[in-house]
């Protein structure tokens, strides 16, 4: 058996409360459930405002939602799609 010597950088760990959420790739990770990072929500608006009638606008759009759907952010998709769509 064969023993890794790992060791932790001192200034790149912090400890936390786990309620409080880990943040990972453009989401923060819950106990219970994922929720997309606020910086990101705001980035999928400001993007797709952007793209509204180019060619490549759907591709971007399906892209985001799939985002979306790893993360408990239905109201988020919703919000979504009524803000471009004006339903």
């Amino acid at each position: 058996m064969n023993n890794l010597i790992l060791e932790l950088h001192p200034r790149k760990i912090s400890i936390r409360c786990l309620d409080n959420g880990i943040d990972f790739l453009g989401y923060i990770v819950l106990p219970y459930y994922i929720l997309p990072r606020t910086k990101t929500k705001r980035r999928i608006f400001i993007k797709l405002k952007r793209k509204v009638g180019s060619e490549n606008f759907n591709q971007s759009l399906q892209s985001y939602l799939g985002y979306l759907k790893h993360a408990n952010a239905f109201d988020v998709s919703q919000n979504l799609k009524n803000h471009l769509f004006g339903s």
